[in-house]
């Protein structure tokens, strides 16, 4: 064969060998593919290059360097607030609250003046006899301020006696000579800080809706200023009473009531087992109800204590006004989580507190909360109580529907 057919065969040879090599990856390649990831895809082969089985990147790409992320704001933590017990009710409030200053507001109770206002916001509410078998109220507000407060009345010595307890700002409109004479020697902060209604018009109004004098009230928020400028400061209190939590569900019992009876108002306590407290109606008034805001009056606590009383003689025109052994001691009757015991009550100065003992000599506790106190004469068929106590067999389920 001469030499230009042996390259005419070479030739046709490669061009087979092209032909078939471009058939073959044709029908390989079914179609178009989506573009492949950097680490899948082939790499061209220079001239003269060992060629690379197909599928194996000749270099792999080089990791792709990703931002460092940015830190959040590390949260700067809230200081967890400090609470400590306030001094009449045990209830945990902020120390500024336990420091506010005893404020203590004569309430009317005739009829006319009823429903009160500010009784629920008080820590103690003091009832005892005024005079013509009318008792009278004195609230004492420490750790909350009520929305409004009357109607205010005038005042008695043996109430100030128990104001003085704390050096309250005492509130009052007018009183019996005795506690006026009282005031104006000893109301500048010995025993409490005279705060006198009709000194102060412009804080004191009368409401119109009701008639005098049983209408006189004064908003809560503005007694705290009258009393700063009284001369009363806020100061850190030490406890007169001891306070403890609630007591479980199921060591309470079930019902119970207290009554005391006044000439002219019956009192009665109903213990209700869920809330722990003693549901309190007076005498036309079923469901007694704060009317500053609108819910009914419940106290964790209450006392019943007797005291001697007797006419003040003073030459009041009406009925005679009393006067009382406040400074003393005598029976007690403490009743909290739905039991009561028997027991005594102490004071043993005009600003020492009054105290309340077991038959064994040993203070009680109460429970944290608000404290009602009913003083009674030592005549017990006029000042009458009675106590009933409840079941400890636990209330039946209702059956089911």
């Amino acid at each position: 064969m001469n030499r230009n057919a042996k390259i005419g065969v070479v030739g046709v040879a490669a061009t087979s060998v092209i032909i078939v090599a471009l058939v073959t990856t044709t029908l390989a390649s079914p179609g178009p593919s989506p573009s492949p990831s950097p680490i899948a895809q082939a790499s061209h082969t220079p001239p003269g290059a060992t060629p690379t089985p197909s599928g194996v990147p000749t270099t792999l790409p080089s990791p792709s360097v990703s931002a460092s992320p940015t830190p959040l704001p590390t949260a700067t933590p809230l200081p967890t607030a400090v609470l400590v017990p306030a001094p009449l009710t045990g209830r945990m409030v902020t120390p500024e609250v336990a420091a506010h200053h005893p404020i203590a507001v004569m309430i009317d109770d005739l009829r006319a003046a009823r429903p009160q206002s500010g009784l629920n916001s008080a820590s103690v509410v003091w009832q005892a006899p005024a005079e013509g078998g009318i008792p009278r109220y004195m609230a004492i507000f420490q750790d909350k301020v009520p929305k409004l407060v009357g109607p205010v009345r005038s005042s008695r010595l043996y109430y100030i006696a128990w104001a003085a307890e704390w050096r309250s700002a005492y509130f009052h409109a007018g009183g019996s000579p005795q506690a006026l004479a009282t005031l104006r020697a000893k109301g500048r902060g010995q025993y409490v800080y005279n705060g006198e209604a009709f000194r102060y018009s412009n804080t004191f109004y009368r409401l119109p809706t009701r008639s005098a004098p049983h209408n006189l009230y004064v908003a809560g928020t503005k007694l705290r200023s009258l009393a700063k400028s009284l001369g009363a400061k806020d100061q850190t209190y030490q406890a007169a009473w001891k306070f403890a939590p609630d007591a479980p569900l199921e060591s309470r019992p079930s019902g119970g009531t207290i009554t005391v009876g006044y000439p002219y108002n019956k009192i009665t306590y109903k213990y209700d087992r869920k809330s722990n407290t003693y549901l309190r109606s007076v005498t036309g008034e079923a469901k007694q109800t704060d009317a500053a805001d609108k819910t009914r009056i419940a106290p964790k606590n209450v006392i019943v204590m007797r005291m001697r009383f007797g006419p003040l003689n003073d030459g009041h025109p009406g009925a005679p006004r009393l006067e009382a052994n406040v400074v003393g001691s005598g029976p007690a009757w403490i009743s909290t989580n739905g039991r009561t015991i028997k027991g005594t009550w102490k004071k043993t100065a005009m600003t020492k507190p009054t105290q309340f003992y077991d038959k064994n000599g040993d203070e009680v506790t109460l429970t944290v909360g608000q404290t009602f106190v009913q003083v009674l004469t030592t005549n017990t068929s006029t000042y009458p109580m009675s106590i009933k106590a409840g079941s400890d067999t636990p209330p039946a389920s209702p059956a089911p529907g």
